[in-house]
């Protein structure tokens, strides 16, 4: 399965009305809420949007005739084979009517073109982790795990003799990069997982 790497936007001029779509990966609903609201213009005619993150999935039409601008939105999503995405399509009116079948071509090709224009990633599933090690450590530890393809450190805190490391490790190789870190430091590291997620 595959997601953006980052926002991507992409522009068509459809019968003199503007069609602006802007997407961008997403690791649930309320970051779909908050992309959707910072992205919709409100001077424009519709903001219509789509959005999935595994069997969940919502869309909009915002005005357009139903089921031709959110559901080809959503669809655009679904025929790349696309999670963890929200794609919003924010269209001025030129003046000319598009029809039913105009509409759904161009808010789902519109969507479509944008993501294609996207650098995709795979989705890793990963496991949460936390790791605590004395400061004689931290430095090295750090060092190997950004140096770890698909490893994330997503926060750090100190403590009086060291700190504590809140890190994403790919799912398939944690219990290496566990043992790894219990290597590098002597056993003077602790590290607790939590459950799969995906990213």
């Amino acid at each position: 399965m595959l997601t953006l790497e980052r926002l991507t936007s992409l522009e068509q001029i459809i019968k003199k009305s503007r069609f602006i779509a802007t997407a961008c990966p997403i690791a649930g609903e309320q970051d779909a809420r908050d992309f959707i609201a910072a992205h919709a213009d409100k001077e424009a005619n519709h903001n219509c949007w789509a959005w999935r993150v595994g069997q969940s999935y919502r869309c909009s039409d915002d005005g357009e005739p139903s089921g031709t601008a959110g559901k080809p939105i959503l669809q655009a999503i679904d025929r790349l084979i696309l999670d963890n995405v929200a794609v919003v399509v924010t269209r001025w009116f030129g003046g000319i009517l598009l029809g039913s079948g105009g509409l759904v071509r161009a808010y789902g090709g519109t969507a479509a073109a944008c993501l294609r224009a996207g650098q995709l990633v795979d989705i890793v599933p990963v496991q949460e982790a936390i790791i605590v090690v004395v400061f004689s450590d931290l430095a090295l530890v750090k060092a190997r795990l950004t140096g770890t393809p698909d490893v994330r450190i997503r926060q750090e805190s100190f403590t009086e003799s060291g700190a504590t490391l809140s890190v994403d490790l790919p799912e398939a190789n944690a219990p290496a990069i566990a043992r790894m870190v219990m290597d590098i430091t002597g056993g003077r590291a602790s590290i607790r997982t939590t459950p799969t997620i995906s990213t």
